[in-house]
């Protein structure tokens, strides 16, 4: 059975329904819980889930990234710090988890806070107490805390990187989210639902949907950026189509393209030299003779006309820029190699 929840987790493969039920077992509890997956695949969503199923749901939810300030502040934004406890600290300041006193907080990119951090971390799940940088005085607080990490955190314990104590204390129980190539059933599920979502956004009267090449492209990428990723491609792609035309063809890069600027080893950007052309191709490893030459320059020549068709998004106009072909010869090409189906 398809499961749609009002904060965008959306998906019907069992994997996917098992995470939820996970969720629903452990909201409840009054411990801590990690949240583990690869970026883009939802963590920010299972935490606030987690929150609002638990019946604290009616109390103050946080949410901070580790990695979006600097270690030096760090401290002070979680535990809070007294008047004088530094240059600019004129009064005293409330740090996340008493703001969170009686609610959540949601830690995310936990592999990144420094071992000072970790070790007030442990002692707040432990004892439930901490001082605010600069104090002396014990605060007693509340607070559920839910971490989230892309890292291998058993890893970084064993590497000196992460201390172990907090990790046992955090692992009460770890939900680990699957990435969306193992959620396949769910892509097309999701894609529809951003699509839908774009639409109303650019106040479009309807949505005329992916071609079967472009719902073929989905499912058979691989999706590193994971829903994250997905959600962009789609929206990129809607707003990029016609209103009342299909999408054709899917574009994953955004920054495809032969004007590209690359950087080089030094750091510095790039560019081909002017004697040879910017999509020269590499030289050719030595080949051992003899070979099938036609069938080789035949899959040699698909796969051209293929790559320039997807960052054209299909149209043939374009795809014959790209490949400094007229467009009846591009034409004749697509019919020689029995192209025209996959141009949507």
């Amino acid at each position: 059975m398809v499961q749609r929840q009002p904060d965008n987790l959306i998906g019907q493969s069992e994997s996917f329904l098992q995470v939820l039920e996970h969720v629903s077992q452990v909201a409840p509890l009054d411990k801590p819980v990690l949240i583990v997956g690869e970026r883009g695949t939802g963590k920010e969503l299972i935490a606030a889930r987690l929150h609002y199923l638990s019946p604290r749901w009616d109390q103050t939810y946080v949410t901070m990234n580790c990695a979006a300030i600097t270690e030096s502040l760090l401290e002070s934004e979680l535990f809070g710090h007294e008047a004088g406890a530094f240059t600019g600290a004129s009064k005293r300041h409330e740090g996340r988890f008493e703001i969170a006193d009686k609610g959540t907080l949601f830690l995310d990119e936990l592999a990144t806070t420094s071992m000072r951090v970790q070790e007030k971390l442990l002692r707040v799940i432990e004892y439930g107490e901490f001082e605010r940088v600069g104090g002396s005085k014990s605060v007693k607080i509340d607070t559920r805390l839910v971490a989230a990490t892309n890292e291998d955190l058993p890893q970084l314990a064993e590497s000196g990187r992460f201390r172990f104590d907090l990790l046992d204390r955090l692992a009460f129980d770890v939900i680990t989210l699957p990435p969306l190539r193992e959620r396949r059933e769910d892509i097309l599920l999701l894609a529809e639902y951003f699509a839908m979502a774009m639409t109303r956004e650019l106040k479009r009267d309807y949505f005329a949907g992916f071609s079967k090449n472009a719902e073929r492209q989905l499912l058979d990428y691989a999706w590193p950026g994971n829903v994250r990723e997905l959600k962009n491609v789609v929206e990129r792609a809607v707003y990029r189509t016609g209103a009342e035309d299909m999408i054709k063809g899917i574009e994953f890069d955004p920054f495809a393209s032969p004007w590209r600027p690359r950087t080089g080893p030094t750091g510095k950007s790039t560019a081909p030299a002017a004697s040879q052309p910017a999509t020269a191709m590499p030289t050719s490893s030595p080949v051992e003779f003899p070979v099938p030459f036609e069938s080789l320059v035949e899959n040699f020549e698909v796969g051209l006309i293929k790559g320039a068709m997807l960052q054209a998004q299909y149209n043939q106009k374009r795809t014959a820029e790209l490949l400094s072909v007229t467009y009846h010869q591009l034409r004749g090409l697509l019919k020689k190699y029995n192209l025209l189906d996959n141009t949507g």
